[in-house]
């Protein structure tokens, strides 16, 4: 399983907020939602989020075998 708990910590280290997400960098609540989740999300927003947040993959994502 993808899990996304980096995610949060880069996000405040960075101090980005999911409403900047959101406004500025074009990532909606849903998707957002899904990221708490740990749901699928698109390598698209994975991009949008590395890209807004300065950051590598493996910063933000991990692989959790189930």
């Amino acid at each position: 399983m993808i899990r996304f708990d980096k995610l949060w910590s880069v996000m405040k280290e960075k101090q980005v907020s999911t409403y900047q997400l959101r406004e500025q960098c074009g990532i909606d609540s849903k998707t957002v939602r899904r990221l708490k989740a740990n749901d699928n999300i698109e390598t698209k927003t994975l991009n949008k989020l590395c890209a807004a947040l300065d950051c590598r993959l493996e910063d933000i994502a991990e692989y959790r075998p189930d």
